[in-house]
């Protein structure tokens, strides 16, 4: 019963977001910081402030929003904030950004889900005044010609975190499911490249299996389960699953135990359910292994905090790209896998947002 809550939580959490976030596209920051306790990022201008998602319907995009909203209300001088969710239809996520356009906004954070095919919306945006801002997802394009910045993240060190922790608990090899977002984005391939750094391309003792570069799952709890339970029915030997979105794939790894076999060792991204699905099935799984990086919601801040500078008057960040470190290792002493179970499962604790600020978002 509980599993099944934990499901349909993940699996209805387009309309959470929906729910809580329609009566917030247009709203002030309501903020009350003074001038003087202001951060540095924050300059006199007063702006108006847009925030698109290619794809806004999960938990972690309603925790990554709130995020962006609780770095912008550190700063007065953001006087409306509006929020536009694509929701994983590529026109319409063009249409929202130039719809943010035609509001006036001064600034603007895009997640541009869909990659290359958001560059013309931002190239316009751009060419009109707007300080616009891409982050995490890279759509292509020229700095200062197509965008101001585009704040990325360092995947290929996420790669390389994962490559070599397998390489250290599987030193003769692995046969490795690799699952990302929608096809061609450059999360998984940066990813990708990072691990094949340290593990090879294939070739060798650890072999990729399933489709590639990568499992496509559009980071969507449904897609993941369907991908993750067809891989785990086809493959008789999966030593080792990554994903970058570690949390979706819980209602799936049951099928390894109702086939007779052991859940394998996961390199991914945290979440507290994650986390507790470890720890309660780590005993009945000889081959259960778990180690996490940082599942990068904190991401948005620097994107925020660049394009606030840039068109508020502020001091613009020296940083130009997230680096998300290694939060769990069950193999380690000093990085233990983390379970809160006051709070709702479908929390990140590796966010600056506290879990409880996060369970309150869910409606919990």
């Amino acid at each position: 019963m509980i599993r099944r809550r934990i499901v349909a939580a993940a699996l209805s959490a387009a309309a959470v977001t929906a729910l809580l976030l329609a009566g917030c596209a247009s709203t002030d920051t309501d903020t009350d910081t003074a001038a003087g306790d202001r951060p540095d990022w924050c300059g006199p201008t007063e702006i108006t402030m847009g925030l698109t998602d290619g794809f806004g319907g999960n938990n972690w995009r309603l925790v990554t929003t709130a995020s962006a909203r609780d770095e912008i209300a550190k700063c007065s001088s953001v006087t409306e904030l509006l929020y536009a969710d694509g929701q994983g239809d590529t026109t319409k996520a063009i249409s929202d950004i130039n719809a943010m356009v035609a509001k006036g906004v001064k600034a603007l954070v895009v997640f541009p889900d869909a990659g290359e095919a958001i560059l013309p919306a931002l190239r316009d945006a751009y060419a009109a005044g707007v300080v616009t801002v891409p982050y995490r997802v890279d759509a292509g394009g020229v700095a200062g010609e197509d965008f101001n910045i585009w704040i990325g993240g360092d995947f290929v060190t996420d790669g390389k975190n994962w490559g070599e922790w397998v390489k250290a608990n599987f030193p003769d090899g692995a046969n490795i499911l690799f699952l990302s977002g929608p096809a061609g984005n450059s999360q998984g391939v940066d990813e990708r490249t990072g691990f094949e750094s340290v593990l090879g391309d294939g070739t060798g003792a650890y072999k990729y299996i399933g489709e590639q570069p990568f499992e496509v799952t559009n980071w969507d709890a449904a897609l993941t389960q369907k991908v993750l339970t067809a891989a785990i029915a086809k493959y008789d030997q999966i030593d080792v699953i990554m994903s970058d979105f570690g949390p979706v794939m819980v209602s799936s790894l049951g099928e390894f135990t109702k086939s007779g076999r052991s859940i394998p060792a996961l390199a991914t991204s945290d979440g507290n359910i994650l986390g507790c699905f470890y720890e309660d099935n780590k005993d009945a799984n000889a081959d259960f292994k778990l180690m996490t990086v940082a599942t990068g919601n904190d991401h948005v801040r620097l994107a925020v905090q660049h394009a606030v500078a840039l068109a508020t008057g502020g001091v613009v960040p020296t940083e130009t790209a997230f680096a998300g470190p290694v939060f769990e290792d069950s193999t380690s002493t000093d990085k233990p896998v983390q379970c809160n179970r006051d709070i709702d499962p479908w929390t990140f604790l590796s966010a600056q947002l506290k879990g409880e600020d996060q369970q309150a978002l869910l409606g919990k």
